[in-house]
């Protein structure tokens, strides 16, 4: 928004031309801030992403199963969230079409969740340089930033039916691999492998617990809201 895209208002609800002017330096000096964001988010995205690259981190948090999966995965997959926070809003806007409320984005970034918690996705990526380079690149472009160009489009239904999909997801995949009696992945130890499905059981409870007081949250805060704007005191202040 430029000066010149704030013209003085008409006879009907005039306003003063000094209040005017405050508004429209407001609106002006908000770009180079969030273009300031947008690069940060950028660079903080691409930081993670090639320092979960060196060899040295890769081996340390495949090493352990619990840190592939719990650990680098959720990482890749935010940075592409960070890219996608980190789009132009003009870009967002030509995308937003091919993603009506969000649900082809927030489907792929299910799809791409569930693969990569398959035992035998977690052996290829620590055996096939082909399926590691996959999963760099799927994470972060198939999941988190299709999540960030969805999440804003999402209504109540479509965000409640993908997170209540993800804790399925882990509870599933925890109970999965917990309960197993033989080895899943043979990239990795029986211990290793239980481990994990008690993490990933830890992760659904998790998510669970703050939708759920979300869900319980938000409607207290709306009632206190609406009581204090009722409040005839509050109203005369």
């Amino acid at each position: 928004m430029s000066w010149r895209s704030c013209p003085p208002r008409g006879a009907e609800g005039a306003v003063r031309p000094a209040t005017h002017t405050m508004r429209c330096a407001a609106a002006h000096g908000a770009r180079p801030q969030a273009a300031s964001r947008r690069t940060l988010r950028l660079l903080a995205g691409l930081a993670v992403w090639l320092s979960l690259g060196l060899p040295a981190t890769r081996h340390w948090l495949e090493a352990d199963m619990s840190l592939h999966m719990l650990v680098q995965l959720p990482l890749l997959a935010w940075t592409g969230w960070q890219l996608g926070r980190a789009l132009p809003a003009p870009l967002a806007r030509r995308l937003a079409p091919w993603n009506l409320q969000g649900i082809s984005g927030l489907l792929l970034a299910s799809l791409v969740m569930a693969f990569w918690m398959l035992p035998i996705a977690l052996d290829a990526a620590t055996e096939a340089p082909s399926a590691a380079l996959a999963k760099f690149l799927s994470l972060p472009l198939l999941l988190g930033l299709p999540c960030a160009l969805s999440w804003p489009l999402a209504g109540f239904v479509t965000r409640g039916v993908f997170l209540v999909e993800l804790i399925a997801t882990l509870f599933r995949s925890g109970w999965l691999y917990l309960a197993s009696p033989v080895r899943l992945c043979t990239s990795y130890l029986l211990d290793a492998q239980q481990s994990t499905g008690a993490g990933l059981l830890v992760a659904g409870g998790l998510v669970l617990a703050l939708l759920v007081l979300r869900l319980l949250v938000g409607p207290l805060r709306k009632t206190a809201d609406s009581d204090r704007r009722a409040d005839p005191a509050h109203r005369e202040s």
